[in-house]
């Protein structure tokens, strides 16, 4: 059983980076079963379980008694498809990690005021403990993380949570690199201290605001930085 879910996940792993390179591209039909899974040198139960799983991604769509089609991932698929495209990383279409900044931009304010708003002194402790670590990019890529989940969580509404999970592979990989620079790693200290004082003064509106300005901040940050190292997070 152990063999034939990790050759499912293989298969998966497979089909994906088939899509995303192209030889299987969106609104294409895969082959037929016993080809496919002949060329993917797979058993055919085992390939209707990875393709099962696609599917419920948005990857594929099982057509019964026609073929498999590659759906458009980006208009049809969901959070899982998001936590699959993060990891293969080297297909990321160029504007894909522009996006996520720009929808954490949008959401952290929202979830940070219904923290701040729902204040729970476990917030306070761990921005103490943020705005107090030692200066060194793991140290912050790891609190970065925790601390947005944590927002996520005391906001009250699991869905901010659910869509932070979706992308936390990509996100410690991307921070992984922003904060081995200085600027990243001052501009998030400054940001765990404001927060905290809001949080201390329990002004819901003053944390949108910071959270607001940290997150456009790491946007311009991040444009600045990325071309010391990298395009595009590739």
């Amino acid at each position: 059983m152990a063999s034939s879910k990790k050759s499912s996940a293989s298969l998966e792993h497979q089909l994906v980076e088939k899509i995303l390179n192209g030889e299987y591209p969106v609104d294409s039909y895969l082959p037929g079963e016993r080809n496919l899974a002949e060329a993917l040198g797979a058993t055919r139960p085992t390939l209707r379980e990875a393709l099962q799983r696609l599917a419920s991604e948005g990857w594929v769509e099982i057509q019964h008694g026609k073929a498999t089609r590659v759906k458009n991932y980006f208009l049809e698929g969901n959070l899982s498809a998001l936590g699959t495209l993060a990891r293969h990383r080297q297909h990321l279409p160029k504007d894909f990690i522009m996006n996520l900044l720009e929808v954490r931009e949008t959401i952290a304010p929202v979830y940070a005021k219904l923290a701040v708003q729902n204040l729970n002194i476990d917030l306070i402790s761990y921005l103490l403990y943020a705005s107090n670590i030692p200066d060194e990019a793991d140290e912050f890529v790891n609190t970065d993380w925790e601390l947005h989940n944590l927002l996520s969580r005391q906001s009250g509404n699991p869905i901010y949570t659910m869509i932070l999970n979706g992308f936390e592979e990509i996100y410690l990989t991307l921070g992984s690199r922003y904060f081995l620079f200085e600027e990243g790693r001052s501009a998030s200290r400054k940001f765990y201290l404001e927060l905290l004082y809001a949080a201390d003064n329990q002004n819901p509106e003053i944390a949108e605001i910071v959270t607001k300005n940290a997150m456009t901040e790491s946007i311009e940050l991040w444009q600045t930085l990325i071309g010391r190292t990298m395009i595009d997070g590739k």
